[in-house]
């Protein structure tokens, strides 16, 4: 049965040591319908949908009215990773929850029916071959791959209200463009969504009402045509300002470096989960400057990734650092070694240790890495994380009282602390506001230029943080299909891929709602 009762809101307030994390809220979310939450990291979107859950950060005061009609209430995090169990595979997490939907069927006709109610979720979650990861376990999948495992465990409860924080961040083009058109048609069944995202081309092509939020409190509301082509308020003419990227054209379109000795070389590398190959590469090589690496959600990026950085350790072959092998675990490197590659995590909240201050663990990078004095190193984790705007009150609480956004920028200082020659980034921009990721393209512009000798490694699905690169490389299934510099395949991709995973604005014209 389909709701007729709007799930609603009415003014909220949320409130952890006389700080307001949510101030005064209210909004309805009907069902059949897409509400969007848009704002910058930090100011109340994850809160107010998790209100909805009646789940709030501990010891918080709530005030306010929260209504939803009987019925389940689904949520698809931000981070997949904290609600997935580390220890079981895909198909034990999406068993439990299938049988509850079989029981008053035979005993003998409950397990194909299990069966056929998981693989459905996953189709109905952008997984068609999600046959083929139900024995993976959850840190052997992507994370666009645990995001839609999410989704598939939330449809598969039957839940009539669905909260989906950031459902398209860490998404390559073509898969934003399946996972949008499923969203709208959960939409069209009767659901109602509740989108938190800072994927403003996503919003605009769903919505049917969007709200702007800013420090806690709604600044605007309206349909997505008033909101991007009449804003009142300033903050949303910040937020909805087109991305002009000048800080790409400084490093990208510049004079090409002469010919340097590449900084990282892989040489037929051969990675593997379990019995399954993942990653096939003949030959690589990052010099310094910036390189980028796109491809599909489960093409490899990560993976590729975590072989550097020596934290997937089932490979073959030979990563070179200056022309020196590195050990394939990093517990069997340097001090040096692990200065000198350092990985900056796309789930920047299971990076953390949630019982110690922010603060305290960016500083000990520096302390661990370079044997840099407690004092030196917290006044560097401070200016450091400054300039990435996080303010000195903000670094000084617990993990879990930082939004994901605002981690992630925490774990980019923790890398830099480090002094490395690699960096490597894994959608670091994914989680953040448009205001911020104009701010962090800026900031990693600059990195490169002030530092000639660093190798910027970015892992990215944004079309305007691949273009700070000189080079990109594209992986699909495991492969390289594609590499070059920039300007080539941004204007003539030889493979039709390349040229899908790097247009500008993804077409979302089909997934539109009426």
């Amino acid at each position: 049965m389909h709701l007729t009762e709007a799930a609603e809101i009415r003014d909220l307030r949320v409130d952890i040591d006389g700080r307001a994390l949510v101030d005064g809220v209210s909004l309805r979310v009907p069902p059949g319908r897409i509400t969007a939450l848009i704002g910058a990291s930090g100011s109340g979107k994850t809160t107010t949908g998790l209100a909805l859950l009646n789940e709030y950060p501990p010891g918080a005061t709530v005030t306010g009215e929260v209504r939803v009609p009987d019925t389940l209430v689904g949520y698809v995090p931000q981070h997949p990773a904290t609600v997935l169990n580390p220890a079981r595979p895909v198909a034990a997490l999406l068993q439990d929850i299938a049988r509850t939907q079989v029981r008053h069927l035979p005993r003998r006709a409950r397990r194909p029916a299990i069966r056929h109610h998981i693989l459905r979720a996953l189709a109905q979650a952008q997984l068609p071959d999600g046959e083929t990861l139900l024995h993976r376990y959850p840190h052997q999948l992507s994370g666009g791959q645990q995001q839609r495992v999410v989704l598939a465990q939330a449809l598969l409860t039957g839940a009539r209200t669905v909260v989906a924080d950031e459902p398209t961040t860490g998404q390559d083009a073509l898969t934003k463009q399946q996972i949008a058109a499923h969203l709208a048609a959960v939409a069209r069944e009767g659901i109602a969504v509740l989108l938190l995202s800072h994927d403003l081309e996503v919003v605009r092509a769903l919505a049917h009402e969007v709200h702007v939020m800013r420090a806690g409190r709604l600044v605007e509301s309206g349909p997505p045509d008033q909101l991007w082509t009449r804003p009142q308020h300033a903050w949303t003419r910040a937020l909805l300002t087109p991305a002009a990227a000048p800080e790409a054209a400084a490093v990208a379109s510049g004079p090409t470096p002469a010919p340097t000795t590449p900084l990282l070389q892989i040489r037929t590398l051969t990675a593997r989960h379990g019995r399954s190959t993942v990653l096939h590469l003949p030959e690589l090589s990052l010099p310094p400057g910036c390189s980028a690496v796109v491809g599909r959600s489960g093409s490899g990026k990560t993976t590729l990734a975590r072989c550097l950085a020596g934290l997937h350790r089932s490979h073959d072959g030979e990563i070179l650092l200056d022309g020196v092998a590195l050990p394939r675990s990093l517990r069997d490197r340097t001090r040096a070694q692990l200065a000198a590659v350092q990985y900056v995590f796309q789930d920047a909240r299971a990076a953390f240790d949630e019982h110690r201050p922010v603060l305290d663990q960016v500083m000990r990078s520096a302390v661990r890495l370079r044997a840099v004095p407690p004092a030196t190193a917290l006044a560097e984790a401070e200016h450091t994380l400054s300039t990435l705007g996080l303010a000195a009150d903000l670094v000084r609480r617990r993990p879990p009282e930082l939004s994901g956004g605002e981690l992630q920028r925490a774990a980019l200082a923790r890398a830099l602390l480090a002094r490395p020659r690699v960096l490597i980034c894994d959608e670091i921009t994914s989680g953040q506001d448009s205001v911020t990721r104009r701010a962090l393209r800026t900031l990693l512009a600059g990195l490169v230029r002030t530092h000639p000798d660093l190798s910027l490694v970015l892992i990215t699905h944004d079309h305007d943080t691949a273009t700070l690169a000189t080079r990109i490389a594209v992986l699909d299934n495991g492969h390289l299909r594609e590499q070059g510099p920039t300007d080539q395949l941004l204007s003539a991709p030889q493979h039709p891929l390349t040229a899908a995973l790097l247009q500008q604005t993804p077409d979302l014209a089909a997934t539109s709602l009426p």
